[in-house]
């Protein structure tokens, strides 16, 4: 599979699974919304005291599963990630990255000024991750695989 045909299944839904790697070296694995731009970074909105931000802040690697149409058909993309600053006031560059996020993955708020202090006072950030390759079966499995 190449990046392109990854990361045009990765456009088709905000639902993924991100996995990061923990201290010890195991994966730490968690679902996520994400969005991705133009230039095929995927962005994900977090918390900066989760497990993913801290992952990530060591060993800026990742990988983000999507799943295709079928329960055999799937993509995932591994590559670099790097973090935001911390959301630090209503008006900052890094609330303004979380209400573009938001509106492309869910749409328009009901409060945007209640929005933009909860990702102040949540400690939000966002996720940008450069996807470098994938692999996966978007087809799925042949039917005469048998399984």
């Amino acid at each position: 599979m190449d990046l392109e045909e990854a990361l045009a299944a990765t456009r088709a839904t905000h639902q993924s699974t991100l996995t990061t790697i923990r201290r010890d070296g195991r994966p730490q694995i968690s679902n996520v919304l994400h969005t991705v731009d133009d230039a095929g970074v995927v962005r994900i909105s977090t918390v900066a005291h989760r497990a993913k931000a801290r992952n990530l802040a060591r060993e800026p690697w990742a990988a983000l599963h999507v799943n295709g149409p079928t329960f055999f058909s799937y993509a995932v993309l591994e590559g670099r990630a790097e973090l935001s600053a911390v959301a630090a006031a209503p008006d900052d560059a890094v609330v303004d990255e979380l209400v573009d996020l938001y509106r492309e993955a869910a749409g328009e708020h009901d409060d945007w000024a209640g929005y933009r202090q909860a990702m102040v006072d949540e400690a939000r950030l966002v996720i940008r991750f450069r996807p470098e390759r994938a692999y996966g079966a978007l087809g799925g499995l042949p039917a005469a695989s048998g399984t």
